[in-house]
């Protein structure tokens, strides 16, 4: 079925991962998606699954501007916005996150990429959103180390926990304002990408974080683009303010505290 027919859809972070394969499945499901990514593999990707790639930094507020002028002048409208852009700077010199060592430059970019981008994201795509007459939905990727404390991946998991609460007070905000925009999260926990590159080398490393999880795999990048697609249906249309667990089970037993691989 074409559940999102003709629908305009804009998936950030979507040229590899969980934006990858959300904004296939909308693709997929009949929607003209825009994915927007820092990375110029944008351009590639986006031929590939056919959806219109633009390469920005989305966590600067004047090309958010130029998102949203862009969908005006294009499409007139947007449909459903997917804040998925996030980094937790492991791979780089921005890798120390202890509250002792980590350095203000290091708090603030992360904080910059995995929230500020959230924050310009949900207020551009309500200024598009707000006109429509059927209800749009917004949904921002949060994560399993925004539930709990992480020693290691204090600025990742701060900045995670605000994406989880942000969620709460857009969605509040946009039904006192009677806006037809509902806006959820979605928390996902041991999905298999690129983040865990520097984790697992090797079958066996991969069966040895399995073996912890309660439904003993780690979850995949369309195991979250599902939940996400469903937020964004009309089979949501009474859900907004709350968010899905998308981690294996991991956070319903005592077992739940994760180590700097999360």
């Amino acid at each position: 079925m074409k559940k999102f027919q003709n629908k305009i859809i804009v998936v950030t972070g979507g040229a590899s991962g969980i934006g990858l394969s959300t904004a296939e499945l909308f693709i997929n499901a009949g929607a003209k998606v825009i994915i927007v990514d820092v990375d110029k593999l944008v351009y590639e990707v986006a031929n590939k699954i056919n959806a219109i790639p633009l390469c920005l930094d989305i966590s600067i507020e004047k090309n958010w501007q130029y998102i949203q002028n862009y969908i005006a002048n294009n499409f007139l409208r947007l449909d459903i916005l997917v804040n998925n852009a996030a980094i937790n700077c492991l791979n780089n010199e921005f890798k120390h996150q202890d509250p002792e060592h980590m350095l203000l430059k290091t708090w603030k970019r992360i904080h910059q990429n995995n929230l500020d981008s959230i924050f310009l994201g949900c207020k551009y795509g309500i200024n598009l959103m707000k006109s429509n007459s059927e209800y749009s939905a917004i949904i921002n990727v949060a994560s399993r180390s925004g539930k709990v404390g992480i020693p290691t991946l204090s600025a990742y998991a701060s900045s995670k926990a605000a994406v989880r609460n942000y969620t709460k007070s857009v969605a509040l905000y946009c039904a006192q304002k009677n806006y037809k925009i509902r806006c959820n999260s979605v928390t996902p926990a041991a999905i298999l990408t690129k983040m865990w590159d520097h984790i697992i080398k090797e079958q066996k490393d991969y069966d040895n974080i399995s073996s912890t999880i309660p439904l003993k795999r780690m979850g995949t990048t369309l195991d979250v683009a599902k939940a996400i697609l469903f937020l964004s249906s009309d089979d949501a249309q009474f859900i907004t303010g709350t968010e899905i667990i998308i981690d294996g089970g991991i956070l319903a037993g005592s077992a739940a505290s994760p180590s700097s691989k999360d």
